[in-house]
């Protein structure tokens, strides 16, 4: 993937109907998702548990864009490899989730995948300092891993105006996740955010019976993002 600084929109599938994940991907794409953003939880690092890599294998073969794999899990760097061979084209893991960050940048590097690196909400932006020349994307965390549907974390605003300052002129995308909304995203836009991360604020009102309301949602944020980002230029 060429770099950009294009806004993204990557629909969490952790908000999708289990029971159909393979038409709920073809759903959101086909309703003008950037990219398919899949959340593992290990139900230790985080109080949830969800895909482990035969998940993500078989979501694959359905997502035609962009597959973005945040791994919420610790340890984390055993199973990096399983979850490349699965088929992500990002890999995010968090900087709390070891004692070697830049070992786990690395090893997501290694298999040839784009690599992201993490920030809980009571992580602070600088301890990324020294590993900004080998990460693709920084993930701000807006609420506290492990749940779908909790309230944006307004300082996560000011968060990403600092990730953005210490980028500089680096190709590094900054990814928002969580509480995202048309109300929220055009702060972050103008904070220097670029990639928004929404489960219940894409599938609310929708299903694959009813994929329009997808669309809906994924254009409501678009459309504030970009209002915002017409007023930062």
């Amino acid at each position: 993937m060429s770099f950009d600084r294009s806004i993204k929109i990557a629909p969490s599938i952790l908000s999708a109907d289990f029971a159909n994940f393979g038409q709920e991907i073809r759903a959101i794409e086909a309703q003008g998702a950037d990219w398919v953003h899949v959340d593992v939880m290990d139900g230790h690092f985080v109080p949830n548990l969800t895909f482990g890599p035969p998940a993500v294998k078989a979501f694959r073969p359905h997502v035609k864009t962009f597959m973005d794999v945040h791994l919420m899990i610790a340890p984390v760097d055993p199973y990096i490899e399983a979850y490349a061979e699965a088929g992500a084209d990002m890999i995010t893991a968090h900087w709390e989730a070891g004692p070697h960050p830049h070992r786990t940048l690395q090893a997501i590097k290694a298999t040839g995948k784009m690599a992201g690196i993490s920030l809980n909400p009571g992580t602070p932006a600088s301890v990324i300092s020294e590993l900004l020349d080998l990460v693709d994307m920084v993930l701000v965390m807006s609420v506290n891993p492990g749940f779908g549907g909790q309230k944006f974390i307004p300082s996560s605003i000011e968060k990403v105006r600092q990730v953005r300052e210490m980028i500089g002129h680096r190709e590094i995308m900054i990814q928002v996740d969580g509480g995202v909304d048309p109300n929220t995203v055009g702060p972050l836009v103008a904070a220097g955010a670029d990639c928004f991360v929404a489960g219940s604020a894409v599938f609310k009102g929708g299903s694959v019976d009813n994929p329009a309301a997808y669309g809906e949602n994924i254009r409501a944020i678009r459309t504030a993002a970009q209002g915002a980002l017409k007023n930062v230029a």
